[in-house]
């Protein structure tokens, strides 16, 4: 470790860690935990009945990427930084997450599938089930990127806590939600970001190397990682609390999930999300205007929820709860105008039987992702209008 000009660095070969770094590094926690919810809605919106256990994991899951997102925001609130909510772009996740993690990695939205659910595993996955490869990536793992943010925030701990303590900008949200702020000044503000951040990993990940459970502080729930793994084999998790990491590597997980079987929902057979928002297709498509104008209420509807959240944590504090509320709002919408219109327009038969020669570079992903033997439907694209329209 060194200093300068009373400033602590984490010393790494990426370069310098310092308070500027953790702002930023903050930010694209932010961006992660955003860039995991299109993906995960897209899938648990595709389910024709919502009562089904995969609709309730999914759900699960999105609401506590919300608290993740939510905690990211405030640890970066809390030192001085404005969370950037509003210029999220949902679409760069098709090139892979922020940070970045494990680079080489694309993603699409798509509908609940094995396959999707192979990629939300990657996603969430602990590097000890990673190949010995993916693991010299610089962050090989979300929780590998936390984990340094964590580091630089010890290593800068005076730093922090002064930025905490004189802090000028941004909002503390959603206390009341049970949401992690960082608004104790009798505490240590150090601590209360290490354990915040140190949530965000246990969830997605687990709490140790020798477990999928995600520990105490979320009361031994099964993390991501493993109820995305139970939605996979079709079995509830039967391993034990605690196992040998040497054999939990990823072609022998099966084993670990023997437990009780969990029934297969009904999905709507949506074509994956094309890179260009089902242009190409759209120009086939007798009803394009009636479909282009749901995909866009969407789009306006997500676009919205971001603005909002933006609102809620640099707009004026007495406005951020409703800020906050514009946001509930408009999620719920977003649920709406999927299931009850576009996962209901059927795209036309030419179209489909165009799908090579319209998208030569993507139809051999689009066909792994859908069945092209049964009529095929649109899809939400995620667009944040004010960065990305289509």
């Amino acid at each position: 470790m060194e200093m300068s000009n009373n400033q602590n660095f984490v010393s790494s070969k990426y370069g310098k860690r310092d308070i500027h770094w953790i702002r930023g590094a903050l930010q694209s926690a932010v961006a992660i935990e955003h860039a995991t919810m299109p993906l995960y809605s897209a899938a648990m919106y595709s389910l024709e009945v919502q009562n089904y256990p995969a609709y309730n994991t999914l759900r699960s899951v999105l609401m506590e990427e919300m608290l993740h997102m939510a905690a990211a925001a405030n640890a970066l609130a809390a030192i001085g930084g404005a969370p950037r909510i509003r210029q999220l772009n949902p679409s760069k996740v098709l090139d892979g997450l922020p940070a970045p993690i494990s680079t080489g990695l694309s993603f699409r939205f798509a509908q609940l599938s094995r396959k999707q659910l192979d990629m939300f595993m990657r996603i969430e996955a602990p590097e000890q089930l990673l190949p010995l490869a993916e693991r010299q990536a610089r962050y090989p793992t979300i929780g590998s990127f936390y984990a340094s943010i964590s580091e630089a925030v010890e290593a800068n701990a005076d730093v922090v806590s002064a930025a905490v303590r004189g802090r000028k900008v941004a909002n503390q949200v959603g206390g009341n939600l049970g949401y992690a702020v960082i608004d104790d000044i009798s505490e240590n503000p150090v601590d209360q970001i290490l354990e915040s951040l140190q949530l965000i990993a246990d969830q997605g990940e687990g709490a140790a190397k020798s477990t999928l459970s995600s520990g105490p502080q979320s009361e031994e729930e099964l993390s991501h990682y493993a109820r995305f793994a139970e939605l996979r084999f079709g079995r509830r998790y039967s391993g034990p609390a605690h196992t040998n990491p040497a054999e939990f590597e990823t072609e022998g997980q099966r084993r670990y999930f023997q437990g009780e079987h969990i029934e297969w929902p009904v999905v709507i057979n949506s074509l994956a999300t094309p890179s260009d928002g089902y242009a190409a297709i759209l120009r086939l498509d007798p009803d394009r205007d009636e479909v282009l104008n749901e995909l866009r209420a969407f789009d306006e509807s997500y676009s919205r929820m971001l603005i909002a959240l933006d609102d809620a944590w640099n707009g004026p504090i007495d406005a951020s709860w409703p800020s906050l509320g514009r946001a509930v709002f408009e999620m719920n919408e977003l649920r709406v105008l999927s299931c009850f219109s576009i996962l209901r327009r059927q795209i036309p038969s030419e179209a489909v039987d165009r799908i090579d020669t319209l998208y030569p570079v993507e139809a051999t992903e689009l066909r792994a992702l859908s069945d092209f033997s049964k009529p095929l439907f649109y899809g939400p694209r995620f667009l944040n209008t004010a960065v990305n329209r289509r």
